[in-house]
């Protein structure tokens, strides 16, 4: 059986197909067994600036580095509160939690300080241009005007997707967590760090 299509209808088909597939992701997290790209951040705990170092913190047991789009928005603020309400379980299992942001370091100062979110407990780091998130290859997209966090500020920095990876002192990533609830991502980052511990 033949059927007769349109040019038109033909054409427009095909850019339709087109547009949809530049529409899609061009990045895709990196994933378990490969090797985590080494990075220095500056970053701040309990409002104080320090810098971190995969490479350093990796010789003291596995890091859980969780990427997010913006501190003092709803799901990252959710997120923040369960790494912090868990920051024991973790530091149990031997595990460092780091969170990276495109925030600035002067908003983390306040985040990471904030008894709501991080609570003095959980540290966060400041990748401004996205580069840290890019080379774990995840999306990042651009600052959008307009946009406000949850206390009515001004948000002017791009954001990265939402993804952990779970990294052991070899450098290689055990786990990568994406697509999941804020809480959920963080239950399965202690779930992968405890079985890690019990090995």
């Amino acid at each position: 059986m033949k059927f007769a299509v349109g040019k038109s209808y033909l054409t427009t088909f095909v850019v339709s197909i087109a547009g949809g597939l530049l529409a899609l992701p061009v990045l895709a997290a990196l994933e378990t067994g490969q090797n985590a790209p080494e990075f220095s951040l500056r970053a701040s705990l309990a409002g104080k600036v320090f810098n971190f170092s995969l490479k350093e913190k990796l010789k003291s047991g596995p890091v859980v580095v969780y990427f997010y789009p913006s501190a003092y928005t709803n799901g990252c603020n959710l997120q923040a509160h369960s790494f912090s309400v868990s920051s024991d379980k973790f530091a149990k299992a031997g595990a460092t939690v780091i969170g990276v942001s495109l925030d600035s370091i002067e908003r983390l100062n306040e985040f990471s300080s904030d008894p709501e979110y991080c609570a003095g407990k959980v540290a966060v780091a400041s990748d401004p241009e996205g580069k840290v998130a890019k080379s774990f290859e995840l999306n990042v997209r651009d600052s959008a005007p307009g946009k406000v966090d949850s206390r009515g500020k001004a948000i002017d920095h791009g954001f990265s997707e939402r993804t952990t990876f779970i990294i052991t002192e070899d450098g290689k990533i055990s786990s990568t967590i994406s697509g999941v609830s804020p809480t959920d991502n963080v239950k399965q980052a202690l779930a992968a760090v405890e079985k890690l511990a019990a090995q």
